[in-house]
């Protein structure tokens, strides 16, 4: 029976891997040292462990002496590569061939490696290390891997051995930063996953994915962080086997969309055309909760689901799919409607969409295997774990637009706390230029208080603009004694720092205070007694005369000049009264005239004047 199961399988996707393309994953590797391989070389990102999404490793590469090919322990031969402190990682360069490449890695992180590099044993394009077939001795392992990998060229490979053998220290960086397209503020991910949940290690792999994904996934989408799409692959069968046993029970909508039987046995439990069903309800759960703006909520269908209606207690069915439905609120009429009829012998709008979305496009490959997680139209590679993927999604997104959750502890480490990242920061305004990122961190001035700091981040930063002088004075000098304070700062763009009045100076160090009793610079009338204060001077008059500042002049308070200045108020007063009551009569003047030329012109229309002859009443003349 599982023989027929696989014939089935390969029959199935013959028609979609003839067509296949693949694209390969690639991380940058740079040698640092020695001066005869320096340089930037491609090494293809294995397709399990944690690559370092966003980030970059350093360190020294070592080709073991036995045991090159890493499919034994290196404890067999006590051999250990777990670095010295203060020394660089390690990186171990081992050969392709004779057993899985996942094994290959797992021994050497058990023995300390911080990194492996595999060297392809023939000269062939970069090709993607996958993981081999599930089964309970690799999967164990598998899971366990934790160091990034990659796999380098025949060619590269042999450069970096004779580099090592003769004596040559191989320093190198790994380099994952470009990785992933990181061109804006939104990152678009999308996941293909499938609702069997008994196709062995990787459907359970996937399972607690997708459970412990969930809280991060939908912080992310609810504040518009992220686009998630989930996609599902489907098979066809071959028009010439629609009315076969094999296609009745693998497929629907006859023979268009297929599945694999979810136990590989055509006999007993269930069938593939229920795991179609079952993911064509999860596609309209998606499309059904976008339409109305909550896409988010597939992720709690599909975690219900797995937990409600598993297929090793027979609840893996429609009517457990409907109690889901009802507990979160899904309106079951759309989704019946988006669902269409699986028995039609029409084309489902919804399944040939995702038919078509398998073809690879622009730098993403054909979707063949499940479960892939594609991140701005880069696949990922590596483990699928809710921080490795995390990682993967921040680094996705453009330096210092990562959402909140991408800079948390358990994804990055904050340079800005060791020494200020090296930027410029203001300790007595706890005011800094260092901007913690998912890639690490940048020098840039900051934005305090709707006030923008201009600078270059790095040796210096100055608010600039309105309001400037509320932030720290605006780096300028101030200083307040006894109550009284004074500021250099000037809120205006052409001048930045001016000592106020009565003070000289930079305006950023230093402003003091100028004696202008001293100076002669005020209180010098004849009359006048000057004393020097902070700032400022005190002027006094001798006698009972009245200092004028600004004049700088002592005047009488109650002698002959108060009084000729009275004298002088009231006769100006007089001279605006009589120029007012003349410009008044005249006119009045004016417009008597005017009134009275306007009534003589309007009374001749009616009346003649005793100076006009009299005009004929034609009304009253007889000879008419």
């Amino acid at each position: 029976m599982k023989h027929q199961f696989l014939c089935f399988l390969l029959l199935l996707s013959i028609p979609f891997l003839c067509e296949s393309r693949f694209v390969v994953e690639k991380n940058s590797l740079s040698v640092t040292s020695p001066d005869s391989i320096k340089g930037a070389h491609d090494c293809a990102i294995g397709n399990f462990g944690i690559p370092q999404y966003g980030g970059s490793m350093a360190g020294t590469v070592v080709y073991p002496k036995e045991n090159q090919k890493s499919c034994k322990e290196f404890s067999d031969f006590s051999i250990s590569f777990k670095s010295q402190p203060g020394a660089l990682p390690t990186f171990l360069l081992v050969d392709r061939g004779d057993c899985f490449f996942a094994l290959k890695v797992w021994n050497a992180q058990k023995t300390g490696a911080s990194a492996v590099l595999v060297a392809d044993n023939v000269d062939e394009p970069l090709i993607t290390m996958d993981t081999p077939e599930e089964d309970a001795a690799s999967a164990k392992y598998i899971e366990n891997i934790t160091i990034p990998s990659a796999l380098v060229t025949k060619g590269f490979g042999e450069k970096l051995k004779k580099a090592i053998s003769g004596g040559d220290m191989v320093n190198l960086n790994l380099d994952w930063r470009e990785a992933v397209p990181h061109p804006d503020a939104r990152v678009e991910y999308e996941l293909w996953t499938n609702s069997n949940d008994e196709c062995g290690v990787k459907c359970d792999m996937l399972m607690e994915f997708v459970k412990d994904f969930k809280g991060a996934a939908q912080i992310l989408e609810k504040g518009g962080y992220t686009q998630f799409r989930p996609h599902y692959i489907t098979w066809y069968c071959p028009h010439a086997f629609t009315l076969s046993r094999q296609c009745k029970s693998q497929c629907i909508n006859k023979g268009r969309y297929c599945a694999p039987d979810p136990e590989q046995d055509f006999s007993s439990g269930y069938d593939g055309k229920d795991v179609v069903v079952e993911n064509l309800r999860q596609l309209c759960v998606f499309k059904v909760a976008n339409e109305t703006g909550k896409p988010w909520v597939w992720w709690d269908y599909v975690t219900d689901f797995q937990i409600r209606c598993p297929m090793k207690e027979k609840k893996y069915n429609k009517e457990c799919a409907d109690s889901v439905i009802k507990s979160l609120g899904i309106d079951s009429r759309k989704l019946d409607k988006c669902m269409g009829d699986p028995n039609a012998d029409s084309d489902n709008p919804v399944l040939k969409e995702e038919q078509d979305a398998q073809v690879g496009k622009g730098s993403r490959g054909d979707v063949t295997i499940l479960p892939t997680l594609v991140v701005n139209t880069r696949q990922y590679r590596g483990k699928l774990e809710k921080g490795a993927v995390l990682k993967a999604l921040c680094s996705g997104f453009e330096e210092t637009t990562e959402p909140a959750i991408c800079l948390s502890t358990e994804v990055e480490s904050n340079e800005c706390l060791d020494n200020n990242g090296g930027c410029w920061q203001d300790k007595s305004a706890n005011i800094t230029a260092c901007k913690d990122t998912f890639r690490g961190r940048v020098c840039e001035c900051p934005r305090v208080d709707g006030v923008q700091f201009k600078g270059d981040g790095y040796s210096h930063c100055e608010p600039s603009g309105p309001g400037r002088c509320t932030i720290n004075n605006g780096g300028c000098w101030h200083e307040e004694r006894d109550r009284h304070a004074f500021s250099a700062c000037v809120d205006k763009d052409s001048v930045k720092c001016e000592c106020p009045p009565g003070f000289k100076g930079d305006g950023f160090k230093k402003c003091e205070d100028i004696n202008e009793c001293k100076e002669k610079k005020a209180c010098q009338c004849p009359e006048c007694s000057c004393k020097n204060t902070w700032g400022s001077y005190e002027c006094s008059c001798s006698g009972d005369l009245l200092y004028m500042r600004d004049h700088d002049t002592c005047i009488s308070k109650t002698g002959s000049q108060v009084r000729s200045a009275w004298a002088a108020v009231w006769l100006i007063m007089l001279s605006l009264g009589l120029a007012a009551g003349g410009a008044y009569l005249v006119y009045k003047y004016r417009l008597r005239q005017y009134m009275d030329s306007e009534i003589r012109a309007i009374m001749a229309q009616y009346m003649p004047l005793d100076s006009q002859p009299e005009v004929p009443n034609h009304v009253n003349d007889e000879r008419a």
